[in-house]
C-alpha cells in the first residue's frame, strides 16, 4: 500500500504490516490503520517509532515501548478484550504508548493511561485506557539522555 504522509512524503507500506484498530484512536474513531515507521537503514531500531496513519497523512504519532522506561507496567486488560484482538497473548502482545514532546524537550513524556495493544499475529490493536493509576505524563529524558550516552 503507498501512503502519501507529511512527514515522511510518500511511502511504501507491504499490506500485511498495516495495523488496524477497530475503534480508531481515541479521540479520533475514523483514524483505523496504522504503520508503525522507524529507520531501520542504521541497523538498530530507535526507542521512538512513529504511528502513522494510512488512512489520514497528517496523522502521525511519536510512540514508544514502555518497558523501555518501565519494567514493570502491567496494564490489564479485560478477557474480553484479548478475545476480540484474536487471542491475546503474552508471546503475540505488543504494547506501545503515544509521546509527547513539548517546547521544553526535558518535559518530554509517555502517557502510560491510554496504551495501545496490538497482536503481532493479525495487527489487530485497540488503544485503550487502563483502569490502574499510571500517570499521564511519565517523564522519559532523563532514562532517554542516559540511554543516548
Amino acid at each position: 500500500m503507498k501512503a502519501d504522509t507529511r512527514m515522511f512524503g510518500e511511502i511504501e507500506i507491504e499490506d500485511s504490516k498495516i495495523i488496524t484498530l477497530e475503534q480508531g484512536i481515541i479521540g479520533f474513531p475514523d483514524i483505523r490503520n496504522f504503520a508503525l515507521i522507524f529507520d531501520a537503514d542504521k541497523g538498530e531500531e530507535a526507542a521512538i517509532k512513529w504511528f502513522q496513519s494510512m488512512d489520514d497523512p497528517v496523522f502521525a504519532m511519536p510512540v514508544v515501548d514502555p518497558f523501555l522506561f518501565i519494567e514493570d507496567y502491567a496494564p490489564s486488560i479485560s478477557d474480553e478484550l484479548c478475545v476480540s484482538l484474536g487471542g491475546l497473548t503474552s508471546e503475540n502482545s505488543f504494547v506501545l504508548t503515544t509521546v509527547t514532546v513539548p517546547t521544553d524537550i526535558k518535559k518530554i513524556s509517555i502517557n502510560l493511561k491510554a496504551p495501545i495493544i496490538i497482536n503481532t499475529e493479525n495487527n489487530q490493536a485497540v488503544q485503550l485506557i487502563v483502569e490502574e493509576d499510571y500517570p499521564v505524563k511519565y517523564q522519559i529524558y532523563d532514562k532517554l539522555k542516559k540511554e543516548g550516552e
